[in-house]
Protein backbone atom coordinates (compact mmCIF):
# COMPACT_ATOMS: atom_id res chain seq x y z
CA UNK A 1 0.00 0.00 0.00
CA UNK A 2 2.85 2.28 1.02
CA UNK A 3 4.64 1.88 -2.67
CA UNK A 4 1.40 2.61 -4.15
CA UNK A 5 0.78 6.23 -2.04
CA UNK A 6 4.31 6.68 -3.14
CA UNK A 7 3.67 6.36 -6.78
CA UNK A 8 0.34 8.13 -6.57
CA UNK A 9 1.88 11.46 -5.28
CA UNK A 10 4.40 11.01 -8.05
CA UNK A 11 4.12 15.27 -10.05
CA UNK A 12 2.88 13.57 -13.26
CA UNK A 13 0.59 11.66 -11.50
CA UNK A 14 -1.11 14.72 -9.46
CA UNK A 15 -1.44 16.77 -12.73
CA UNK A 16 -3.50 13.70 -14.21
CA UNK A 17 -5.56 13.67 -11.61
CA UNK A 18 -6.15 17.42 -11.34
CA UNK A 19 -7.01 17.32 -14.92
CA UNK A 20 -9.76 14.07 -13.90
CA UNK A 21 -10.72 15.87 -11.15
CA UNK A 22 -11.29 18.69 -13.32
CA UNK A 23 -13.19 16.68 -15.80
CA UNK A 24 -15.74 15.63 -12.86
CA UNK A 25 -16.10 18.74 -11.81
CA UNK A 26 -17.61 19.58 -15.40
CA UNK A 27 -20.69 17.46 -14.50
CA UNK A 28 -21.37 19.60 -11.19
CA UNK A 29 -21.59 23.05 -12.62
CA UNK A 30 -24.63 24.44 -13.35
CA UNK A 31 -24.24 27.25 -16.55
CA UNK A 32 -22.67 27.17 -19.28
CA UNK A 33 -19.80 29.18 -18.94
CA UNK A 34 -18.91 28.04 -15.91
CA UNK A 35 -18.89 24.29 -17.19
CA UNK A 36 -16.91 25.88 -20.53
CA UNK A 37 -14.18 27.52 -17.70
CA UNK A 38 -13.31 24.10 -16.12
CA UNK A 39 -13.89 22.26 -19.35
CA UNK A 40 -10.37 24.60 -20.95
CA UNK A 41 -8.91 24.41 -17.30
CA UNK A 42 -9.50 20.50 -17.94
CA UNK A 43 -8.04 20.84 -21.01
CA UNK A 44 -4.84 22.48 -20.04
CA UNK A 45 -4.06 20.13 -17.50
CA UNK A 46 -4.61 17.43 -19.87
CA UNK A 47 -2.06 18.81 -22.29
CA UNK A 48 -0.08 18.96 -19.82
CA UNK A 49 -0.21 15.83 -18.52
CA UNK A 50 0.36 14.35 -21.95
CA UNK A 51 3.43 16.38 -22.22
CA UNK A 52 4.98 15.21 -18.99
CA UNK A 53 3.73 11.74 -19.89
CA UNK A 54 4.57 11.38 -22.97
CA UNK A 55 0.70 10.41 -24.27
CA UNK A 56 0.42 11.25 -27.44
CA UNK A 57 -3.78 9.99 -27.98
CA UNK A 58 -4.23 12.74 -24.63
CA UNK A 59 -2.78 15.40 -26.29
CA UNK A 60 -4.46 15.06 -29.77
CA UNK A 61 -7.94 14.85 -28.19
CA UNK A 62 -7.22 17.73 -25.69
CA UNK A 63 -5.30 19.93 -28.52
CA UNK A 64 -8.92 19.28 -30.12
CA UNK A 65 -11.09 19.85 -27.37
CA UNK A 66 -8.81 22.96 -26.50
CA UNK A 67 -10.31 25.25 -29.18
CA UNK A 68 -13.59 24.06 -29.04
CA UNK A 69 -14.21 24.50 -25.79
CA UNK A 70 -12.71 27.93 -26.14
CA UNK A 71 -14.76 28.71 -29.32
CA UNK A 72 -18.52 27.89 -27.54
CA UNK A 73 -17.11 29.82 -24.58
CA UNK A 74 -16.74 32.49 -26.59
CA UNK A 75 -20.24 32.05 -27.73
CA UNK A 76 -21.64 31.38 -24.91
CA UNK A 77 -20.77 35.03 -23.48
CA UNK A 78 -21.54 36.64 -26.46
Amino acid sequence: MTELLRHAMNPTDLLGYLAAGLVLTTFSVRSIIALRAVAIASNLAFIGYALVAGLAPVLVLHGLLLPLNAWRLWQARG
